[in-house]
């Protein structure tokens, strides 16, 4: 193999890795973000300032189903569905009890409820935990 092929070569395979690299970085990137703007481009709303957000389009299908179930009003598949969440982590914004609601999101694999949730508060704000309320992100529409 002459001298130029080998460098053709060497050159392609950090070109590919280098776009392997970028499109990782753009997926990833996408998932979540820190306030100022939504993954979307515009504004974030004020009750999800200063937090990490993620687009609705982005959860996982079972929270989508979840949302489309609290939007419809029900029936919700858990008992503990619309129950008072009581942000006892203070993790979202401080306010008065009963403000947030809480429910399921069904996890494959669970036997039990599993840690996935999602809250909601009265002034049409969602968010995601899936790891029993240790983090949220705003959820945004």
């Amino acid at each position: 193999m002459s001298v130029r092929s080998r460098h053709l070569r060497a050159l392609l395979r950090v070109s590919l890795t280098a776009l392997l690299c970028a499109l990782l970085a753009l997926l990833t990137g996408c998932s979540a973000e820190r306030g100022g703007t939504s993954s979307g481009g515009g504004p974030v709303p004020a009750w999800a300032e200063g937090m990490d957000t993620v687009r609705e389009e982005r959860l996982p299908a079972e929270a989508r189903d979840t949302l489309r179930l609290i939007d419809q009003g029900g029936p919700f598949p858990y008992a503990k569905d619309g129950s008072v969440f009581g942000n006892y982590e203070k993790l979202l914004p401080e306010r008065k009890r009963g403000h947030y609601r809480e429910y399921t999101v069904k996890t494959p694999g669970s036997r039990d409820r599993g840690a996935r949730r999602l809250v909601t508060g009265r002034e049409d704000e969602i968010y995601w935990t899936e790891d029993h309320y240790a983090s949220f992100r705003a959820v945004l529409r």
